[in-house]
């Protein structure tokens, strides 16, 4: 996933009596936020990955493991990740918590975007809600950019069963997507500080980091957490 200028937000996000801060755990080669259950997404640029070794690596003293993995569909019209299959197919053989999120592009149609994610996901019991990726405007403004995710996330749960989540960057959230049109949904909110992001207070997942470093991942991979427990994360699951 792209991230772009989550940096001049930084004041955006402050600390709250609850945040906990990237300064307490060490683990996947950097500093991590002291959360129960951590992810990770992944897309054709960490390559083939072995989930089997990814389903028992541990991290740090407190032996930190991979609960859950978010892994790259569809894109716009027609593109499907190369390794969508493979990801989605491996994570499930090896009891690691599956989600599936599309990367939307705002300059062309919605329809034929809902079409492409539904025609390469299926969904069964246990697996995460389908993520709606955004982080570009598009040439037609944001009111076309919202009516037409509004029109991705209103079919996707008709045809699932199940509300999709927003997945976005703390610039981005802040400038298009932090009114009342979106409240009803979940956000994963990409902020790289030692703060917990607080753009919306049903944020469900934080990615923290794009610098991790994983046994049987060849290059560096985006981490995150959930907010809640093991119980909680399931709850959401279709």
């Amino acid at each position: 996933m792209k991230h772009v200028g989550w940096i001049i937000f930084i004041l955006f996000f402050s600390v709250s009596g609850t945040a906990r801060t990237k300064k307490v755990l060490n683990a996947f080669g950097i500093s991590a936020p002291v959360y129960e259950i951590h992810g990770i997404d992944v897309s054709r640029y960490q390559e083939k990955i072995n989930w089997k070794e990814i389903s028992g690596f541990r991290s740090g003293k407190d032996s930190i493991g991979i609960t859950f993995a978010f892994v790259k569909a569809t894109e716009g019209q027609s593109l499907l990740d190369k390794y969508f299959k493979y990801n989605w197919e491996e994570t499930k053989k090896h009891n690691i918590i599956r989600g599936a999120y599309h990367y939307y592009k705002p300059n062309v149609n919605s329809n034929l975007q809902v079409s492409n994610f539904i025609k390469h996901v299926k969904l069964q019991t246990g697996d995460l809600p389908p993520v709606l990726d955004i982080e570009e405007l598009g040439k037609y403004g944001s009111a076309n950019m919202k009516k037409g995710i509004k029109n991705w996330l209103k079919q996707i749960e008709k045809h699932y069963g199940v509300k999709p989540i927003i997945y976005t960057n703390a610039n981005f959230y802040k400038k298009y997507l932090s009114g009342k049109e979106f409240k009803k949904y979940y956000f994963w909110i990409a902020h790289y500080t030692h703060t917990i992001p607080r753009a919306n207070s049903d944020w469900i997942f934080w990615q923290y980091s794009d610098k991790g470093v994983i046994k049987s991942i060849r290059s560096k991979v985006a981490l995150n957490v959930h907010k809640g427990s093991r119980e909680d994360l399931l709850s959401i699951c279709k």
